[in-house]
């Protein structure tokens, strides 16, 4: 029996693999790009490690895609079958039910036993960050802070996760409101783990919700080492580098940060594919030709609209195709959607309900010009928006999209309500509510609201 790296005990039995399973824990923590092989070179050389199964087994269904279920529940027959020949230790074994139990699609039954193994043993990191990820998607904010507070006592300064433990836990304190104490823990992040990617991306997004775009491009910059070594991770920081860049007004920039960096490997992950969308999304807004760019994401969107594992790709899916024209694959999708809140058997489908029904039906009204139906329907979401997963900066590409449906319906009261609510939640005025307000008095300004133009 072997120590890992966090002081716990695993049932390894080779020096090797333990010295690769810290590794693949430790990458896990930094989003590295070497995070599988080291995985794989454990399984590889001590298959009957049924942790290192239940783990690989997690980390293909936080990938979100439908081909990849099969694949975790092989990783689950292999955990199992670990069990029973080779055995593990009672930590190891809550892992594997917590894969067991994610499998029947129940992702918080999941996160409520790797909250038993943390109430066990605090200090094991793995858990911590499986737990924090699983959260994220499904929009668990405040459950993000509570788990990571409840073990912060365990993290001393001489424990091999605690940069890391302080990047999760400046995200939720960002993701709860509290942008100056998140700013703080992100910095101290970065500054004990070099390499923490989510402490470092965790002060982009306090920058972003309180519009200081020019002081969030001085944080990044020269800190390009702390995401260089990630997977694709590391397009979602260019892309908020793309968006601070937007709020100034420069677009040249911004379409060149798409270009060159957050589109630089045309991949169908969803993660990738919200980035574009939503960056798309949001010059379209701002009266951008965008070119072709719409084409190829609505080409790899086409062939997800049967996938169904999480609302918040799918929305992003209808971004692409909705925007390329696709009546078809739009439809398709919208039956999907329906379909599957109507069969209301996992957590997955429930969110396809709420919000997912209304989100949909509205991003597709707004790719068809009904704009007073679109923020009918994205009004009616607004509210549980939360559950689709992501943060508050991915999902406020909906939220521009329910204001600009407004304004271009003329619903001009209804429309500054939102506004004023965006501002609160957020803590300031960015450049896109500015402007949005000066269209707000101008259609005052006019005989008729009707009158405000379309950009």
């Amino acid at each position: 029996m072997k120590i890992d790296v966090f002081g716990l005990n695993t049932s390894l039995e080779h020096p090797g693999s333990l010295t690769d399973w810290n590794a693949a824990m430790l990458g896990f923590l930094a989003h590295a790009a070497v995070t599988p092989r080291h995985l794989m070179a454990v399984l590889e050389r001590e298959p009957g490690f049924a942790l290192g199964h239940a783990t690989k087994g997690m980390f293909y269904l936080l990938l979100g895609r439908r081909e990849l279920v099969a694949v975790a529940q092989g990783d689950l027959a292999n955990a199992k079958q670990a069990l029973e020949q080779a055995g593990a230790t009672p930590r190891e074994r809550m892992y594997v039910q917590a894969l067991d139990v994610w499998m029947t699609g129940k992702p918080s039954g999941a996160v409520r036993l790797l909250e038993q193994v943390l109430y066990d043993h605090p200090q094991d990191a793995l858990a911590m960050k499986l737990s924090h990820a699983i959260r994220f998607v499904l929009g668990d904010a405040a459950g993000m802070r509570r788990s990571v507070e409840r073990v912060m006592p365990a993290y001393g300064t001489d424990h091999a996760a605690h940069g890391y433990l302080l990047g999760c836990h400046a995200f939720t304190l960002e993701e709860t409101g509290e942008y100056q104490r998140a700013e703080i823990a992100g910095r101290q992040a970065l500054w004990t783990a070099p390499d923490d990617a989510w402490g470092l991306h965790a002060v982009a997004h306090v920058h972003d919700m309180t519009g200081n775009a020019r002081r969030g491009l001085d944080w990044l910059a020269g800190r390009e080492n702390a995401w260089a070594h990630c997977n694709n991770f590391r397009y979602h920081v260019w892309w908020h580098k793309a968006l601070m860049h937007l709020d100034q007004g420069e677009t040249d920039v911004v379409l060149d940060l798409y270009d060159r960096d957050i589109r630089a490997d045309k991949t169908d992950d969803y993660r990738d594919i919200s980035n574009a969308t939503s960056l798309l999304g949001r010059l379209e807004l701002e009266g951008v030709d965008v070119g072709d760019r719409w084409q190829e994401l609505a080409d790899l969107s086409a062939a997800r609209t049967e996938d169904g594992c999480l609302i918040f790709a799918d929305l992003h899916y209808l971004l692409a195709l909705s925007a390329d024209s696709r009546e078809t694959e739009v439809a398709s999708l919208l039956r999907r959607i329906h379909r599957d809140a109507s069969a209301n058997q996992t957590e997955a489908d429930a969110r396809m309900a709420r919000p997912g029904v209304s989100a949909a039906e509205g991003l597709a009204a707004f790719g068809e010009g009904r704009f007073a139906e679109a923020f009918s329907h994205l009004s009616a979401a607004r509210a549980d928006m939360q559950h689709a997963g992501g943060s508050h900066a991915q999902r406020d590409i909906f939220e521009r999209l329910t204001i600009d449906a407004g304004l271009r319906a003329g619903l001009l009261d209804q429309t500054e309500t939102i506004l004023n609510d965006r501002r609160a939640r957020r803590g300031s005025e960015d450049a896109y509510d500015a402007a949005r307000r000066n269209l707000i008095s101008v259609g005052r300004g006019q005989e008729g609201a009707q009158s405000v133009p379309a950009q």
